[in-house]
């Protein structure tokens, strides 16, 4: 860890990079890709083949599958996939992540696609990232002695490279007991608390009950999609006037919560193409133009981002986005009444059930073409009535046919990202 390099990065994006103007941003984007193309060019096998044939807007398009099938030609530092996969699969089996491949941290991620992604990052890199979410996180004008509670699926070097009385770093595995977290949560009294929104809810139980007394100066909501009814009871039952986001998966640092509540893209260091699918949302495809030990060029996620129309009133020109709404494969299919399938975004689905009552957690998954499987913590005629009614409702102002419900038990898997909406029919499913 070096702290010169951390200290700089945190200065760089706390006060020295505003970017005021989308004219500062276009210019910073293009000066940094000019960098980063002349150094794949040197560096990595892989994209020296690409960019001999076509110019940067011309590459194909990268997903996990393609960058785990051309790992050893793709990274830069001389990484070894089989390597790097067994001494990664070695540190989740036994839960202890501080093993690292050489100087370089590697970590695993299944993220919500079920395909298991591999990543390496450097130690620069890893300084960079601590710079850059202490810059985005950190309250104003409190910047010491700040305690920041992880709960994460996996530990890993990157996370815990910050040891000091100024900021200090504990990590909370979400395989581990709920009720020993949170009393561990309970002694270590966070200022900042980052974790899941699955795992917040716990912990907003627990404050509710009393088992949990601490008022973080900070909640951030990761890794899964933060649905309206979750975000208010948890920032209700942690004493938070706002509830914040980070947008953080195994391609990068995405996006991050401004004072005022409006999630930003993190376009000083990620270029951020757009695939439209309708005249608000989008699919991302992210240019990482700071990561170099595993590259992430033109790399389509499959997540689906709602655009903000207007600019936000913090002053940043850093794109706003409303939502970060879930996978595009799991937008639901309702059949129109002209018999072609009616594209139901996840989000949507999501703010219809706002309106049910009779239960509390909730998951939604389409098993065939007109058929929803709903399971729910309480499963009794008051539930089934108020959900089956706003389903239907929904459906008949989309003007769909009314799906056939099932209603199931209500389980929740904590060793996988949580879901509501999921499609499990349909192209590209089993």
């Amino acid at each position: 860890m070096s702290t010169l390099r951390i200290l700089r990065e945190f200065a760089a994006v706390r006060w020295f990079r505003p970017l005021r103007s989308r004219r500062a941003v276009a210019r910073r984007q293009r000066r940094l890709l000019r960098r980063h193309v002349r150094f794949l060019r040197r560096r990595s096998p892989y994209f020296r083949e690409l960019l001999a044939d076509a110019e940067f807007d011309r590459l194909p398009l990268m997903d996990k599958r393609i960058m785990m099938a051309q790992f050893d030609r793709m990274n830069t530092v001389g990484a070894n996939k089989e390597q790097a996969l067994e001494l990664a699969i070695a540190n989740e089996r036994s839960r202890d992540f501080d093993a690292d491949l050489g100087a370089n941290s590697v970590g695993l991620s299944s993220g919500t696609s079920g395909h298991r992604g591999l990543f390496v990052v450097s130690p620069a890199e890893r300084d960079a990232w601590v710079g850059t979410v202490l810059a985005r996180t950190l309250p104003r004008g409190d910047l010491l002695g700040h305690r920041i509670a992880l709960f994460l699926r996996a530990d890993n070097s990157l996370y815990e490279s910050v040891g000091s009385r100024a900021v200090s770093f504990r990590y909370f595995d979400v395989y581990a007991d709920m009720s020993e977290n949170v009393a561990r949560l309970q002694e270590y009294r966070p200022t900042i608390l980052v974790a899941p929104p699955s795992v917040l809810r716990v912990i907003a139980k627990a404050a509710e009950t009393g088992d949990f007394d601490v008022v973080p100066k900070k909640v951030y909501a990761v890794a899964e999609v933060l649905e309206l009814a979750d975000a208010d009871r948890i920032r209700a039952a942690l004493g938070q006037p706002l509830l914040h986001q980070l947008y953080q998966c195994t391609e990068g640092f995405l996006a991050h919560t401004c004072e005022r509540g409006v999630i930003h893209l993190n376009e000083d260091s990620v270029l951020f193409e757009r695939e439209a699918l309708d005249a608000e949302r989008f699919v991302p495809i992210v240019t990482d133009l700071r990561r170099r030990a595993q590259p992430i060029v033109r790399y389509r996620l499959g997540d689906v981002l709602r655009a903000k129309s207007e600019p936000c009133a913090c002053g940043s020109a850093l794109a706003a986005i409303d939502r970060i709404e879930g996978r595009e494969g799991d937008t639901l299919l309702f059949r129109g009444s002209d018999g072609r399938p009616v594209p139901v975004f996840a989000d949507v689905v999501a703010r219809a059930l706002l309106f049910a009552d009779g239960f509390d957690e909730y998951r939604v998954v389409q098993t065939a073409a007109s058929r929803l499987e709903i399971a729910l913590d309480v499963v009794d005629d008051r539930s089934r009535r108020s959900v089956g009614a706003e389903v239907a409702g929904l459906a008949d102002r989309l003007g769909c046919e009314r799906p056939e419900v099932v209603f199931v038990p209500y389980t929740h898997d904590a060793s996988v990202k949580l879901r509501r909406v999921v499609r499990d029919w349909g192209e590209g499913r089993p």
